[in-house]
């Protein structure tokens, strides 16, 4: 007794379907890399407006600083009492730091308008992340040596003999310290800046 076999044939896939299934494929990585692409751009767009607080801040902080001179209404022909930025060394670092961050933040935005341009472009996203890293420091380090200088001016130091002189000097305190909280915010912003470059950078 003979045994019958079936034979079932499969139909190759044709080559139109092996089209449609890539069409779908890239459209859906298409769909991906938009929405990567507008993400980050959103990122790029708060990175702008960042600078330009930072910028504000920076330059509030430098003039405010270079304006804080103070002369006390006593005086004689022959002597005077003044306080300005220029008699401390600290103070005039800190003109110059910030001055010169300020200058930075305002060449750093061409490079924000690419990144928003072209978001998913990675050179000028990581160019921004060291260079912001670095001022950052700058920055860090300006204000803090200025905080120190400012909280002697309001306490004084009696191990050393340091009188404070902000009872005299109002103005000129007032100023000073108003430089040094910006400077501060200033930091902040830098801070922020740095986490919004690592988060572009972080691939999905």
């Amino acid at each position: 007794m003979k045994s019958e076999s079936t034979i079932i044939d499969v139909p190759a896939e044709s080559s139109s379907a092996k089209k449609g299934s890539a069409a779908l494929i890239g459209m859906a990585k298409d769909h991906t890399a938009s929405d990567s692409g507008g993400y980050k751009r959103g990122l790029s767009i708060f990175d702008f407006l960042l600078r330009l607080a930072a910028i504000i801040a920076s330059s509030v902080a430098a003039g405010t600083m270079f304006t804080s001179d103070e002369t006390l209404p006593f005086f004689t022909q022959f002597l005077q009492f003044q306080a300005g930025y220029d008699d401390l060394p600290t103070f005039q670092f800190f003109v110059i730091a910030m001055s010169m961050i300020s200058g930075y933040l305002v060449l750093s935005l061409p490079f924000s308008v690419v990144t928003i341009v072209r978001p998913l472009a990675t050179a000028p996203r990581l160019l921004l992340l060291v260079l912001d890293t670095a001022v950052m420091a700058f920055n860090m380090a300006a204000a803090s040596s200025a905080a120190a200088i400012a909280y002697l001016a309001h306490n004084g130091n009696q191990n050393t003999n340091w009188l404070p002189i902000c009872q005299q000097f109002e103005d000129f305190c007032q100023k000073t310290s108003g430089a040094v909280v910006s400077s501060f915010v200033s930091v902040v912003f830098f801070i922020i800046l740095v986490v919004i470059s690592g988060v572009a950078l972080k691939r999905h």
